[in-house]
C-alpha cells in the first residue's frame, strides 16, 4: 500500500466541528446558547476568577514571601566567557575601552538601567579594558591576569537623580523667595 500526500486525512471522528450556538430552537443550542438562564455566568465578559463563593480565596489563603525592593540597582550581567567569545566572533573590538554601549552593541548586556556588572564565569584570554558599574572581585583579578584593567563608574540611580532634581529646584525656588 502506497501513501500519497494528497490523499492523508483524520481518522473520522478525531476532529469534532464547533458547535454553533444562539442559532434557533431547533439546533438544540438556542435561546440560552447553552448557558443557562441569566446572571453573572450568563453575560458575555464576565467571569470571576479566583471568587470562591465569598470563602477565602486560594491564593489569599497561601503564606507570602519576600519582597521586591525597588530601590535595589538594576544591572545588566556580564560574563568573561561570553566577552572572550564576542571578542573571538568579532563583535568587540580588543583596542577599545568596553563599556554598557559597546556590551548592549554585541547584544550582551540586555536591560541595566543602572549599568553594567562583571561576572567571572568562563575564561578571559584578550588583553580588554573595562568601564562598567560594577565587578566581582575574581573578574577584576581574572581581567587583571589576562593583562587588562577594570575602571569601576559610579552610577547614581534613578531614584536618587529625581530626589537630587527635586532638591535643587527647592532649593532654587527659596533662593528666589529670599531674594
Amino acid at each position: 500500500m502506497t501513501f500519497k500526500l494528497n490523499d492523508i486525512t483524520d481518522n473520522d471522528g478525531a476532529r469534532k466541528g464547533r458547535m454553533r450556538v444562539g442559532r434557533g430552537i431547533g439546533s438544540g443550542k438556542g435561546k440560552t446558547a447553552g448557558r443557562g438562564q441569566k446572571g453573572a455566568k450568563a453575560r458575555s465578559g464576565v467571569s470571576i476568577n479566583g471568587f470562591e463563593g465569598g470563602q477565602m480565596p486560594l491564593h489569599m489563603r497561601i503564606p507570602k514571601r519576600g519582597f521586591n525592593n525597588i530601590f535595589a540597582n538594576d544591572y545588566a550581567i556580564v560574563n568573561l566567557g561570553a566577552v572572550q567569545k564576542a571578542i573571538d566572533d568579532g563583535k568587540l573590538d580588543v583596542n577599545a575601552v568596553i563599556d554598557h554601549a559597546a556590551l548592549k552593541g554585541a547584544a550582551l548586556a540586555r536591560g541595566g538601567k543602572d549599568g553594567v556588572r562583571l561576572l567571572a564565569k568562563g575564561e578571559l584570554t584578550a588583553k580588554v579594558s573595562f568601564l562598567v558599574a560594577g565587578a566581582s572581585k575574581s573578574a577584576v583579578e581574572a581581567v587583571e591576569k589576562a593583562g587588562g584593567k577594570v575602571d569601576v563608574i559610579v552610577v547614581v540611580p534613578a531614584a536618587e537623580k529625581a530626589k537630587a532634581k527635586k532638591g535643587s529646584t527647592l532649593a532654587a525656588k527659596k533662593a528666589a523667595q529670599k531674594a
